[in-house]
């Protein structure tokens, strides 16, 4: 008696290990994404404490050149270098003030489609690309979606 797989159990071994491979990988992909919004909102967080602080420090100014400004600041909130947006490395997170002498500002990340932008119109937060942007801002009508 031979001891041994034969050809057909091997193909059907292979074909149970590639269907559990075929389920679980949607899910792994989609555990990363949560991560990286999750990662998001914590550093966007942080980004929002530290402009908060450079107006409070800075005769109620906010920062022209971001992250520049806010990485040299006082008190030191954030480090030498500010986090990168986690859905474009390597990038910043895009900043942009607007309303009447450039009273609000927003932080946004591109999000997870990677084209998401934001901008001020009046007093409104408003994305312009997409609808994937998660951002942070002082209008007093934002949330981290």
């Amino acid at each position: 008696m031979k001891k041994g797989f034969t050809l057909i159990e091997l193909l059907i071994v292979i074909m149970v290990i590639s269907i559990l491979i075929g389920i679980a990988l949607p899910r792994f992909r989609g555990m990363r994404e949560e991560g990286l919004i999750a990662q998001a909102k914590g550093e966007l967080r942080t980004l929002q404490t530290a402009v908060e602080s450079y107006y409070i420090h800075n005769n109620n100014a906010y920062p022209i050149t971001f992250p520049d400004d806010i990485e040299g600041a006082s008190p030191d909130i954030i480090g030498p270098t500010a986090p990168t947006d986690p859905f474009d490395p390597g990038n910043d997170y895009g900043y942009v003030r607007g309303g009447t002498n450039n009273q609000y500002y927003v932080i946004y990340s591109v999000g997870a489609d990677g084209n998401g932008s934001a901008t001020i119109a009046v007093d409104v937060v408003s994305e312009t690309n997409g609808d994937s942007c998660i951002y942070v801002s002082n209008t007093g009508r934002d949330t981290i979606p």
